[in-house]
């Protein structure tokens, strides 16, 4: 028996081959019946995301799987096989069990520690059972993957810290204003990393959002995503003594709040701290604001700081993990080698039995007045001695893990023990 994952990743392949092999909807669907098709193949399962595409199988067969998976491949995207086969990578076994705990865990993810991943995981192995592809082998792994990502999310600090731009600004904005609650914030500038800042501002608290962007419409539609309010760009600095956070991000050339203008806002603010985020590359506000007190200004380049620091703190965290992963990997492969002990242990304590049934049948025809309970006796007596002779070799089988082929064809032969 051999788990087998074949797949592409952010790391193997483009975006432009990626999108061409997703599954979703009726693909992934026919996908899975026809994975399960497959003769080669007992177990199946397809996990589809925008930075990655793999295939799960348990296959007891001789045959090798891999050019029936890609030829299904080629087939249900209609696309030919050189495209992507080059971009391949498969794992077997003990590395595959490996690789599907380092991705549960996000370890293999384009931002170390992102949460996505293990609800993308749990939702292919609930589309796989829900479609009876999966079975012992594929279920446990599954379940351990998801146990694994818990434990590393627990255990380290994997997922802590901002690692993009946007989120590292409401870092920032907390440890100022030590909560979000109830604070006011202005876009100026309706840019895409502005409008993700607002949205993490937003979804921690922050209760007012307004817009002052160049196009009037564009800030209107903005504001209601927020269920806030636009105004004129010409506007924004007579509003921006009752804002709390400002993020800037436009196309201007130069400042459009300069350091005259907020030395006139502290003092209208009556000196009330202001947070000021300047995503604008040119720089929009004159970075002499910072002598002000009370002013609070990043630009990107500070940002971008605040984001590599913690990145790092992120891969150090990731050693920690990988030791987790190490670990439940130790522990899922002597499972899964105890699970293939368990004919060889079946097969045993039959044989043993039945030389018991053999001899206890020659025992009774020697001699036919013995009474019940003593031939009860008898039987009880040998049944304990199977059950500490058996004993030793089913432990052996169960726990060990590196040599579990070759201690199954010692104890086969110790036992005269032959396929059927």
């Amino acid at each position: 028996m051999r788990i087998i994952l074949l797949g592409l990743n952010h790391k193997t392949a483009g975006v432009e081959v990626r999108e061409k092999l997703a599954f979703s909807g009726d693909k992934l669907f026919k996908g899975i019946e026809k994975l399960k098709a497959l003769r080669q193949i007992k177990e199946s399962a397809i996990l589809s995301t925008c930075n990655r595409v793999e295939l799960f199988a348990v296959s007891e067969s001789d045959e090798e799987p891999l050019e029936p998976i890609k030829d299904l491949l080629s087939e249900i995207h209609g696309i030919d096989k050189g495209l992507f086969s080059p971009h391949l990578y498969v794992f077997y076994d003990q590395e595959g069990v490996r690789h599907t705990f380092r991705v549960a865990s996000s370890l293999d993810s384009m931002v170390i520690g992102e949460p996505q991943i293990l609800g993308q995981i749990k939702d292919a192995y609930e589309f796989a059972l829900k479609n009876k592809a999966t079975g012992v082998v594929l279920n446990r792994l599954f379940s351990h993957a998801i146990s694994t990502a818990k434990r590393v999310r627990s255990e380290t600090k994997i997922a802590e810290n901002a690692v993009s731009i946007s989120f590292a600004a409401v870092e920032l904005a907390k440890k100022i204003f030590t909560t979000l609650q109830g604070r006011t914030s202005m876009l100026i500038g309706a840019g895409e990393m502005a409008e993700l800042a607002a949205r993490h501002l937003v979804n921690n608290g922050v209760s007012n959002v307004v817009v002052a962007n160049r196009t009037y419409q564009r800030g209107c539609e903005l504001a209601a995503a927020f269920r806030g309010r636009a105004i004129e760009f010409k506007d924004f600095l007579s509003e921006l003594v009752n804002i709390d956070i400002i993020i800037c991000s436009t196309g201007a050339p130069d400042y459009i709040i300069k350091k005259e203008q907020a030395q006139r806002l502290m003092k209208d603010r009556r000196n009330r701290p202001v947070f000021i985020i300047d995503i604008s590359v040119p720089r929009n506000v004159d970075p002499a604001i910072n002598d002000i007190d009370n002013i609070y200004l990043y630009d990107v380049d500070d940002l971008q700081g605040v984001v590599d620091s913690n990145i790092s703190g992120r891969k150090r965290e990731a050693e920690k993990a990988e030791s987790i992963v190490n670990e439940e990997v130790e522990r899922y492969m002597k499972w899964l080698h105890s699970l293939e002990a368990i004919p060889t242990i079946i097969a045993m304590r039959q044989h043993a039995e039945r030389i018991r049934d053999e001899e206890f049948q020659k025992l009774k025809n020697r001699f036919p007045d013995m009474d019940e309970e003593t031939l009860r006796a008898v039987h009880y007596m040998g049944t304990a001695i199977i059950n500490k002779l058996i004993h030793p070799p089913t432990v052996a089988l169960k726990e060990q893990c590196e040599d579990s082929k070759e201690l199954v064809a010692l104890i086969k032969k110790l036992f005269n023990h032959k396929e059927h």
